[in-house]
């Protein structure tokens, strides 16, 4: 364990030295479909007329095209969740019932997000990478439906949902591509927090188990956001990993620094 920290510490500085370098013109070497929520999105807060042009986002999937050439085509949207991916009209906390109808995505589609990937898969047989993060806004909504909050029996009933829909997502996926796939797992917003700690655990934990399943990896966003974060003491929002807020604190979308760890992370897994 102690290895992998020194090996995932490695890779942060790393590829952060070489996402702050010049950019390069390098060569496009096949396809990179990136799916999930607003963290996969690049999504920031009190964006204003920003949103009114996605390509004004930018996040870990955006850097890691870059890194290593690839095409990349980000079909994420902010406030998905597992369920809406599958079916537009299913829950969302934002995505299907919200952002979507105002500002436009990365790319444009217009049934669920599966679909969309099935169909890019389908046509672009070059696809050399499809990464995902999904679940987290399944939590958010069990938070402010549920009697205890997402603390007790709804917790797990939650994690449990999620888990099944993350089966059928990957399911299609496999059913039409067979190379690399790769869960970004996330963060905890603050470590020094342990109840917090042990929500995103086990969240990620129930993510993990089911891409494991598919023959997928993990790029470890939780262990690279802690390493991030020691220099502040275990807190990411002091560390510069989380967007700051004008009326102080941090939002839960990670900063451009926040996107550089969990682009680390990717390359250590990929």
């Amino acid at each position: 364990m102690l290895r992998r920290f020194f090996v995932m510490a490695a890779a942060v500085v790393v590829a952060s030295s070489l996402l702050t370098a010049p950019a390069e013109a390098s060569s496009r070497h096949g396809g990179y479909l990136a799916l999930g929520d607003s963290v996969a999105f690049g999504y920031r807060p009190n964006a204003g007329a920003a949103y009114l042009n996605a390509a004004n986002f930018s996040g870990y999937a955006e850097n890691y095209a870059s890194l290593r050439g690839l095409r990349l085509a980000n079909a994420s949207c902010p406030g998905e969740t597992t369920g809406s991916m599958l079916v537009v009209t299913a829950p969302s906390n934002g995505c299907e019932n919200g952002y979507r109808l105002a500002y436009p995505l990365h790319v444009s589609y217009a049934g669920a997000q599966i679909d969309y990937a099935v169909q890019y898969l389908r046509t672009h047989r070059d696809t050399r990478l499809v990464t995902l993060t999904i679940g987290a806004n399944d939590l958010f909504l069990c938070q402010a439906t549920t009697p205890d909050h997402c603390t007790g029996a709804s917790f797990q009933a939650a994690l449990s949902q999620v888990s099944r829909n993350l089966a059928t997502i990957l399911s299609a996926v496999r059913a039409h591509y067979r190379g690399d796939l790769v869960l970004v797992s996330y963060y905890s917003l603050d470590y020094r927090d342990p109840t917090q700690v042990a929500q995103v655990k086990a969240i990620d934990a129930a993510l993990t188990q089911v891409t494991r399943r598919y023959h997928g990896k993990i790029a470890d966003g939780f262990t690279a956001f802690f390493l991030a974060s020691l220099r502040a003491g275990g807190d990411p929002c002091a560390a510069g990993l989380l967007i700051k807020l004008p009326t102080g604190g941090c939002d839960v979308h990670p900063s451009a620094a926040g996107h550089r760890a969990l682009t680390a992370a990717l390359a250590f897994a990929h």
